[in-house]
């Protein structure tokens, strides 16, 4: 079967088209600034010939109906025909607390998931236009949505109740809810097959623009460190994480801005961009350390420290550690800020192996711990995608996961 993969931006749209028979993919593309002037599609097709095409695409619908021409085109399609499409699988920003896997998209289904769009403000609405573009072209095909915050429902009310008035929770449901749920429910499940012990105890790293930690034992999440939304946690790119909502108050009154100025800050202009005053990229800020900046460097040292200290506050929640996973573009490519991550960790019985780490080939699972460490280091590739197109077949094929 051949399943489509949509994953909707609030201003863009991702997607891969899978050959289930052997997981090879097919093709895939991005439409980016929807909605917005110098809108285009990039599409990498057949025989890998990739062609990119400017055009007004107004929203989603027009950006997806596109999507399919260009899987159909003869020069650089893939397919002769969209009905050859099988199933398609849609990357679902929130679940709320009232889906705790992947599902197939029905009326009600749908309706659930417009109550949950108010959780999930930028993302939900370009995610259900999408669904419903998908049901009125596709007619036929059967949709899943996989839910970026399901894999976090395990976390027990201890750990994802906020310290708030209970009724807050009552009646808006405002709780931890977790983000990169399908990146670390795929590494987590790796790392337990490496391992051969699906009891183990792993503590895995999504470090990217976006960043997030989740302790998962035996397979459950049973913390993570985003919360509400993804600006709880880690320090990001653009992002604060945590911080004192004291310091909202002190910050407005002193420059008189209202509270979506103050949220526009913590979240596009604060993380490695607010504190190098270079880039929210870690590789501008390892360049600017480099030639000396010293914002840069803090900035840098701030990331690593902040990643460390939730690696050691999960291995206290679950009583140890069997692994630590270093995944997402900076974990899988950034060396150096593996470097800074691990080291410091020996009293956890974590034996980091320099140059392992420094040799370690993209791409694969590597280990980058001394032979004797009592903890693994794994870099594990995440692939949020397969994740979707498996549970997609899953459901298709079996009605269940």
């Amino acid at each position: 079967m051949k399943i489509l993969v949509v994953n909707a931006g609030s201003s863009s749209l991702k997607y891969q088209l899978f050959d289930m028979s052997d997981e090879s993919v097919l093709a895939k593309g991005t439409v980016e600034r929807i909605g917005m002037e110098g809108s285009q599609i990039t599409h990498k097709g057949k025989e890998g010939k990739s062609v990119t095409l400017k055009e007004d695409f107004k929203n989603h619908t027009q950006a997806l109906k596109k999507v399919l021409d260009c899987l159909c085109d003869k020069e650089y399609g893939v397919i002769s025909d969209i009905n050859e499409i099988g199933a398609v699988g849609h990357r679902v920003l929130h679940s709320g607390e009232d889906f705790d896997r992947s599902i197939i998209i029905d009326d009600e289904t749908l309706a659930i998931c417009k109550k949950n769009a108010p959780l999930g403000p930028l993302h939900m609405p370009a995610n259900l236009s999408c669904i419903e573009s998908c049901l009125n072209i596709l007619k036929d095909k059967k949709n899943v949505a996989v839910f970026d915050t399901a894999f976090h429902l395990t976390m027990p009310k201890k750990a994802f109740m906020y310290a708030v008035p209970y009724e807050y929770y009552d009646k808006w449901k405002i709780r931890k809810y977790g983000f990169h749920g399908t990146s670390h429910r795929f590494v987590s499940g790796e790392a337990l097959k490496y391992l051969k012990n699906s009891k183990a105890k792993v503590i895995t790293c999504h470090l990217g623009n976006g960043a997030s930690v989740a302790a998962v034992d035996g397979g459950k999440c049973v913390d993570t460190s985003m919360g509400l939304t993804p600006l709880e946690g880690l320090m990001m790119g653009t992002r604060s994480g945590d911080i004192d909502p004291a310091v909202l108050e002190f910050v407005m009154n002193k420059t008189k801005i209202d509270i979506s100025q103050m949220l526009n800050i913590l979240n596009k202009e604060s993380g490695l961009k607010g504190i190098s005053g270079v880039s929210s990229d870690m590789r501008d800020c390892k360049k600017a350390s480099d030639e000396g900046n010293e914002k840069a460097s803090l900035a840098i040292d701030m990331f690593a420290y902040r990643v460390r200290k939730y690696i050691g506050s999960y291995a206290a929640v679950m009583g140890g550690v069997d692994c630590i996973v270093m995944t997402g573009g900076v974990g899988e490519n950034s060396h150096f800020i593996r470097e800074k991550v691990l080291e410091g960790l020996e009293f956890m019985g974590v034996k980091f192996d320099k140059s392992k780490n420094e040799n370690a080939e993209r791409g694969k699972i590597c280990e980058i711990n001394k032979k004797f460490s009592k903890v693994k280091v794994l870099i594990i590739p995440t692939n949020e995608e397969i994740v979707i197109a498996r549970d997609t077949l899953a459901l298709v094929e079996n009605g269940k996961i």
